[in-house]
């Protein structure tokens, strides 16, 4: 058993505000930008900014000692030792104070006069049929943006206002990406609000689309929403606003990330006293299973299943 040492209140003040870019990096970590924060390469669903951490499917943060008992699994002594630099004989510099920034309003990327490039790339790309992308395209919830021709999936609120935007590339070439316009609010993303009491929950618009052409039989009568990442912001709002949804399909990728994420959202759904499911695409996500011919043997089965 290690020699128990007292820390002064100076000491826990001190190596709570290490700056964890830089100790991630004297330890040999990749980081990733992600807007105003850095995200772990190792571990996409932490991030980091300044000496604090949030761990996006634990659902957990904190400050910089917690952070090292988190991640590599010590002991608080240890966490402690590490960070007052103890072990290397150099102390880790403090995190800078954390300016507010302004947050700018949020406003849709400008449209282009057509949709070409987002019609040859959901369809020609993605599989995604061309009746399911002009019902959303109608609806002014799909476009393509004039200065980089991306994909816009657009969130409206209750009263019809446009209150989230997700856009993707429609590169063919080089690497893609997909991010939300800055301003969003996340429970308003992208999302269809049908008539009876079935929502389905997806991680991604491109998932949600490629399920409605691969089980398109009255389709828009059920609800459906893509979170835009792996929160329930969204799905706990269209519960709230839609009193008649009481069965929830959670819809989310069939890898680790996606399942622990889904095992979450089940978890708070059953709490709230709603039947939920999660149903699993064959491959990595619903567009794969798409791309590739796949099917489940009939999504309502699966889910009761899994019920």
């Amino acid at each position: 058993m290690g020699t128990y040492i007292h820390f002064t209140d100076e000491q826990k003040e001190r190596a709570n505000s290490v700056d964890l870019e830089e100790f991630l990096r004297r330890q040999g970590e990749k980081l990733l930008r992600s807007g105003r924060e850095s995200r772990l390469a190792r571990v996409h669903h932490i991030t980091v900014r300044g000496s604090e951490w949030y761990d996006h499917i634990a659902r957990r943060g904190g400050h910089a000692v917690s952070f090292v008992q988190h991640y590599y699994g010590t002991t608080y002594q240890e966490a402690m030792e590490l960070l007052l630099g103890k072990k290397l004989g150099a102390a880790y510099p403090a995190a800078q104070p954390k300016q507010e920034e302004p947050t700018n309003p949020f406003a849709l990327p400008p449209p282009h006069t057509d949709m070409r490039r987002v019609y040859a790339y959901l369809m020609k790309q993605r599989h995604i049929s061309r009746e399911v992308i002009t019902h959303f395209a109608r609806a002014g919830l799909i476009y393509e943006d004039a200065q980089y021709h991306n994909c816009v999936f657009v969130g409206m609120d209750e009263q019809g206002v446009p209150r989230h935007a997700h856009k993707r590339s429609t590169n063919s070439q080089g690497k893609s990406f997909k991010v939300n316009v800055e301003g969003s609010r996340p429970q308003y993303s992208f999302h269809h609000v049908g008539q009876d009491g079935l929502l389905y929950v997806f991680e991604a618009p491109v998932d949600m689309l490629s399920f409605l052409t691969l089980y398109p039989d009255g389709w828009q009568g059920h609800s459906y929403v893509a979170l835009c990442g792996t929160g329930g912001q969204v799905m706990h709002w269209m519960l709230e606003q839609n009193t008649r949804l009481h069965d929830v399909v959670l819809c989310l990728d069939h890898d680790e990330p996606g399942q622990t994420a889904a095992r979450r959202l089940q978890e708070e759904l059953q709490g709230a006293g709603y039947h939920s499911g999660i149903l699993l695409p064959v491959h990595k996500d619903w567009n794969d299973d798409l791309v590739q011919g796949q099917t489940v043997t009939g999504p309502e089965m699966t889910m009761g299943q899994s019920m």
